[in-house]
């Protein structure tokens, strides 16, 4: 009687949470989604807040901000190889934006992964563990994705060469089920996993730096002991490079390290050979999906693409092969995809500054109303007008700018390496951006930070995330 009265209870508390949360599946990105939140659960649920990569969080935002907390007590970092050799990786980097997500228990959850190789769970108010971390082989680089739709699943790709679905049901954290992305045949390049999922009416899509696209049925559920269940179907797996652009380019980086992004029933991505491909995902769950858009930039594309209330694509490129292609298309770049055959419609030289000798983009671009905002690897921060992708401001943070910017309640928060720190301007005027307030952090911000309801929540590569508010 007692057992079966313990699984009584964990299958109202699991009911109880999709209830709350789940209102409907996820179905379709259109218009209407742009600026918001994607989900029927409150928080910031993956990479730039819904799958066209526009929406950053909610406010109010901190007017004299304190660090707040700190995690963990010490240090995060592990070893992992590169080439021949091990080396250390400390804290987070890029992208590692955390999501936060309101849970119906009353605590606020930041998740996010890190350079330990573990997934950490904190408290949004008090920085303390919610939970034990979840260990995964290798680094955790990319963002993580929380379910939108209710379900107390997590997905988070990892350099062990899983991407993983993970079960958050109750305090235990458990893998249900993993892609290897070194068993696709046509893989390229790398095995990590850069890029973050997004979940749209039950499919995980997302692509990998094995260049290869995926999209999962998920066919999520509850089993009678109200245990959340899925049974992953992979509908699309898919090469995202071509023989010819490995030839025109002359390398074998053809990875994809961006995030997916959706809208309507076609999905966009980007890779390191400078492909920015679309596809038609209406007729994915019959395995159909034929290239609708193919546009050649010349060289590496690792930032997300934006997309905009019309369908126009904002292409951050970076500026490292020196090849002709590079140097016509520039290095950031807006796209009509209804003009297949001559799609560009202006573009930004970002040639490189010092440093390292190489220039462009790697930050993933944040779009306000008219303007559109992006740090540049060599150390500027733009403002560009949307339409005319003139150079209407820019202001030099320092080098190395990896950070994607946020927007929130007219302000333009940007995290900085070189020094390390967070920076937050009022956009009123998005001509003329005002430094409003800078703090310093702990080590340089590779990672994307988010806003939520007065804080804003960053990793470093010093080790720790924080939480800076008034």
């Amino acid at each position: 009687m007692r057992a079966f009265l313990i699984l009584l209870l964990l299958s109202i508390v699991s009911l109880s949470y999709a209830d709350e949360q789940r209102i409907e599946d996820t179905s379709v990105v259109t218009k209407d989604c742009f600026k918001k939140s994607w989900g029927k659960v409150k928080g910031v649920l993956q990479f730039r807040g819904n799958p066209m990569h526009n929406w950053y969080g909610e406010g109010p935002v901190p007017k004299n901000p304190k660090m707040l907390w700190k995690y963990p007590d010490h240090g995060m970092g592990g070893m992992s190889r590169v080439g021949k050799e091990m080396i250390y990786w400390g804290g987070t980097g890029w992208t590692g934006q955390p999501v936060v997500h309101e849970r119906p228990d009353g605590v606020t959850e930041v998740i996010v992964g890190a350079f330990d190789s573990q997934v950490h769970f904190i408290d949004a108010e008090t920085g303390k563990a919610t939970r034990k971390p979840f260990k995964a082989g290798d680094l955790v680089k990319g963002s993580v994705t929380l379910d939108p739709d209710g379900y107390p699943l997590l997905y988070a790709g990892s350099r062990d060469a899983k991407y993983r679905i993970l079960s958050i049901q109750g305090d235990e954290t458990k893998e249900l089920w993993a892609i290897n992305s070194l068993a696709a045949p046509d893989a390229k390049y790398d095995k990590d996993w850069d890029g973050n999922a997004s979940i749209i009416n039950d499919i995980m899509y997302l692509g990998g730096e094995n260049s290869i696209v995926y999209a999962v049925k998920l066919n999520r559920g509850y089993d009678d002991q109200g245990k959340v269940t899925i049974k992953p179907e992979t509908i699309l797996q898919m090469p995202g490079y071509t023989q010819k652009l490995m030839t025109d380019v002359g390398d074998y980086n053809v990875s994809i390290e961006d995030s997916v992004a959706v809208f309507g029933s076609h999905l966009y991505f980007a890779n390191g050979g400078g492909r920015v491909a679309g596809i038609d995902i209406s007729k994915i769950e019959n395995k159909k999906a034929p290239f609708v858009f193919d546009f050649w930039a010349g060289d590496d594309i690792d930032a997300s693409i934006v997309i905009d209330e019309r369908e126009k694509l904002y292409v951050a490129i970076e500026k490292e092969r020196f090849n002709k292609r590079s140097e016509k298309v520039g290095q950031l770049i807006k796209l009509d995809p209804e003009k297949p055959d001559d799609p560009m419609l202006w573009s930004v030289q970002v040639p490189p500054r010092g440093g390292d000798g190489m220039g462009g983009i790697w930050a993933t671009p944040a779009l306000g109303n008219e303007v559109l905002y992006v740090p540049t690897h060599p150390g500027d921060l733009f403002a560009v007008d949307r339409e005319t992708g003139e150079l209407v401001w820019k202001e030099r943070l320092g080098y190395h700018e990896w950070s994607s910017p946020i927007i929130v309640d007219s302000r333009l928060i940007v995290g900085t390496t070189s020094p390390g720190g967070i920076r937050c301007y009022n956009i009123a005027d998005e001509r003329k951006p005002v430094l409003e307030w800078n703090v310093p952090t702990n080590g340089c911000v590779e990672s994307s930070p988010i806003l939520w309801k007065g804080k804003v929540i960053v990793g470093t590569r010093g080790g720790f995330v924080y939480a800076f508010g008034d």
